[in-house]
């Protein structure tokens, strides 16, 4: 039980990284959102025909080298679940962590049952280029036609990112349960173990008790034993 109550208390640290891990990521997520609706703005700015097209776009390309930053950046512990899987380390873009040890009363062996998250991989859904910070979705404002299209590309960006952060969200309060439940099984088994101790010990006080009992009856045996004779010797004085 001792055991199994220290297992325990690891595996709640090893879940509370994973949380702070996939916080990083949602945070990443409704960042890259909130700059993808200023580039809408940005393009809704472009669809009037006195606008100074190439500015916007100039500002717009901005946008997503900026977004692409915060992709790249968001990771934590080497783990980023905004990017693309990579081949070479696809371990760099899912989170896998014990959630809890299954054991049958009187088998030795255990199964870890383990919570994966897996990369939303915004990279791929705006089609970003992370070392150029070029987006393949975004072909560019030239005209209040290009700039209404661009629009329409951003705003189907936008619910990807939405998406993203919400499928995050999901992840990081299923860890967080799945925490404060070991959390609680932990401080359960300490009590288990607790319990078990104070029975212990009161087993061991009522054996010593008893034996002391015994000690002293066979002190007060022997005593009277030794006063006997001369009790009897007093008869003939």
């Amino acid at each position: 039980m001792e055991t199994d109550q220290s297992a325990a208390k690891t595996i709640q640290s090893n879940l509370n990284v994973a949380d702070a891990t996939i916080a990083t990521s949602r945070n990443g997520a409704e960042q890259v959102t909130e700059l993808l609706r200023e580039t809408k703005d940005l393009a809704l700015g472009a669809t009037t025909s006195t606008a100074d097209f190439e500015k916007i776009n100039n500002d717009i390309l901005e946008k997503f080298k900026q977004i692409s930053a915060v992709i790249s950046g968001t990771q934590m512990n080497g783990i980023n679940l905004l990017k693309s899987a990579d081949a070479a380390a696809p371990a760099g873009t899912t989170l896998s962590v014990v959630g809890s040890l299954d054991r049958t009363s009187g088998v030795v062996t255990t199964t870890a049952n383990t919570i994966t998250v897996a990369t939303t991989d915004l990279q791929t859904a705006l089609g970003l280029n992370l070392a150029t910070g070029a987006s393949a979705t975004y072909t560019g404002i030239t005209d209040t036609t290009t700039a209404a299209s661009m629009v329409t590309a951003i705003e189907g960006m936008i619910n990807s990112s939405v998406n993203g952060a919400a499928q995050l969200g999901s992840a990081g309060k299923r860890v967080t349960d799945q925490a404060s439940f070991v959390g609680k099984l932990a401080d359960s088994l300490k009590a288990g173990i607790g319990s078990l101790v104070d029975a212990d010990m009161e087993e061991a006080s009522a054996r010593l008790q008893a034996l002391q009992t015994q000690q002293q009856l066979g002190v007060q045996a022997l005593s009277i034993a030794n006063q006997a004779p001369g009790a009897i010797m007093s008869l003939f004085r």
